[in-house]
This record gives C-alpha cells, structure tokens and sequence, in this order.
C-alpha cells in the first residue's frame, strides 16, 4: 500500500476543487491548474477534504496513486501559494537580466544567451547575479528551471556557472605544481 496516497488532501479556504470524469481543476488566488487522472485511480472530494484511492489492486496502480496524491497537492499548493525556485549566478562577469518574458543571460559566451519564459513563469533578477522563478505550476517551475541551469551548468574547479541556491558544488583540487 502506498502510504503517501493514504493520507488525505486538505483543501484550504479559498481554493475551489471540481472534478469532471477524470479531469481535476483546482482554482485559487493565484490561478487555475487542470490535470487529467488516469482511469485507474478514483479521486473523492468531500468536506473539503480530497481522497485519492484504487480501482485496482497492483503495484503499479498503487505508485501512481501516490504520485497523483502528490500531483493534486502540489496543485492545491500552487493556486493557494505558489512556487519559488532561486538560480545563483557565480563568475566574474556573469550577471542575468530580464525584459518581458525574456531572460538574457551573461556566462561567458561571446554572446548574450537569450531564454524565453514560458508564460506561466515569472522571473526577477536581484543584484545581477540571483535569479527568482515563481509560478504555480511546480513540474513547470522545475523544468524551467533546469533548462536555465543547462545554459552554463557549474563547473567543479572554481564554481563557475548557474546552480540553484540551495546546492552545493564540491570543487576538485586543481593540478599541483612540479618543482
């Protein structure tokens, strides 16, 4: 048994969740997500509080009854919240900046890389050197994110690059000196 699809899915004030078929949309303050369920797992919503359990017993089945859970939580969280994902820029002359839905990035390239945003992401650039994602969408926040950190990924000498905040580059030892 899944133990994270056991546990129900509080549904805070504000938030409203409808369900169609297998479609859920959840919406909140900040905007609306859908999401389609596969046709093995039964979502309930009652007394502002979502079940998610099986219409088959299998191991599989039982996985994705713990993603979806995972999946209708985040969505909930989102609209309610949202997400934030911050991406440091370390090097000498790194810096970002950001037009409209376009994010120019500076990382050692003879030329500027440009990256657009998708549209529900929002992105500020604070000091030139961190960058802060929001959406509340939280798998689009974190694939935009990689994407971003592709351009220029840190590398382990001098940590030179972009990598999100809370990481830690563990550098090597550069080559030593003969005498």
């Amino acid at each position: 048994m899944s133990r994270i699809g056991k546990q129900p899915i509080p549904v805070p004030v504000g938030v409203k969740v409808d369900l169609q078929d297998q479609l859920i949309t959840v919406t909140g303050t900040k905007g609306t997500l859908k999401r389609n369920i596969i046709s093995d797992i039964e979502v309930t919503v009652q007394d502002n509080v979502i079940s998610v359990s099986n219409r088959v017993e299998n191991t599989k089945v039982n996985a994705f009854r713990g993603l979806t859970r995972t999946l209708i939580n985040n969505m909930i969280t989102g609209v309610a919240d949202g997400f934030k994902k911050v991406l440091i820029i370390e090097g000498v002359g790194y810096k970002a900046s950001v037009s409209g839905s376009v994010l120019t990035l500076n990382v050692g390239f003879s030329d500027p890389k440009d990256f657009m945003l998708p549209n529900e992401v929002k992105a500020t650039v604070e000091g030139n050197t961190k960058i802060v994602l929001e959406s509340i969408d939280k798998e689009l926040l974190g694939l935009t994110a990689s994407k971003i950190r592709q351009i220029r990924k840190p590398e382990p000498y001098k940590g030179k690059g972009i990598r999100y905040d809370n990481e830690v580059i563990i550098k090597k030892v550069g080559k030593s000196g003969t005498k």
